[in-house]
């Protein structure tokens, strides 16, 4: 059955097995996250002020100066 399919040796895991769980996990619970925090109506007017920062010029103005005394 589909239960023999997914079924998973916890005991034959090795540290590399753990490893790659423990990231899988938390790459996911940080993306969950992310996507409420990004789609709550709240955040939106926070957001929509930097829709257009890539057309903006006096973003980049910092450049001018980068790296000059």
């Amino acid at each position: 059955m589909i239960s023999e399919y997914f079924h998973t040796d916890w005991a034959a895991m090795t540290a590399t097995d753990w490893w790659g769980l423990l990231i899988t996990v938390v790459i996911f619970s940080l993306m969950v996250c992310l996507y409420f925090w990004v789609f709550r109506p709240s955040t939106k007017a926070s957001l929509e002020q930097h829709c257009d920062f890539v057309l903006k010029e006096d973003l980049n103005s910092w450049e001018k100066h980068h790296g000059k005394s």
